[in-house]
């Protein structure tokens, strides 16, 4: 094959996908604690033991969520700023970028806001380290905007954003008379870009 992987290997790599997928769906419903090996068994279609075949533990499980995604947002924020070279660009770019991620990873993010104590001390440390990464892309593209701006002036327009653009997606869901996710997206990447350039 030239892929190089087997049938069992591809079915064992949806499996782990499924299962990152189904526990960030229930850790955001029921958090961490309310959730047991058995639920995210069943969700994906396995008895709860067989969760073992992908992952050590549920706690191992939480940090594959949390540290994937943190490592999917520092690459794509890199790629994001290193495909221009106009700081007004870059930023609009990573708007985009970063609502496309809230809405399509709501659960995800919840799941991020309300469990990172959950998560082992590497995991953690892990995870904080590359958001602090992702943070400092950002402040980069907004010192080159506002020159005159502290570090700390970044840092807070940079995760005031993200507070904005985050919150979002998860608070309208299942509402009566929310806009569709085009229009949802429209708002949010108009209202970052004010609030940021402010």
């Amino acid at each position: 094959m030239a892929s190089g992987l087997t049938e069992r290997d591809r079915a064992k790599a949806d499996r782990q996908s499924a299962l990152l997928r189904e526990a960030a769906r229930l850790f955001a419903d029921r958090g961490f604690a309310g959730v047991s090996l058995e639920d995210l068994g069943a969700a994906v279609g396995v008895s709860g033991p067989a969760v073992y075949r992908h992952f050590a533990n549920k706690q191992a499980l939480l940090g594959a969520i949390l540290v994937r995604v943190s490592e999917r947002l520092l690459t794509g924020g890199r790629s994001v700023v290193a495909a221009l070279d106009d700081a007004d660009a870059q930023l609009e770019a990573l708007v985009r970028f970063h609502v496309d991620f809230a809405l399509a990873d709501a659960d995800v993010i919840r799941v991020q806001d309300r469990e990172l104590e959950s998560l082992s001390d590497d995991d953690r440390h892990r995870v904080r380290r590359l958001q602090r990464e992702y943070v400092g892309i950002w402040m980069a593209v907004l010192a080159r905007l506002h020159p005159g701006r502290s570090e700390s002036d970044l840092r807070v327009r940079a995760h005031a954003c993200f507070g904005l653009i985050n919150s979002t997606p998860h608070s309208v869901r299942g509402q009566r008379g929310v806009p569709s996710d085009s229009a949802v997206r429209s708002i949010l990447e108009s209202m970052a870009r004010t609030a940021l350039t402010v």
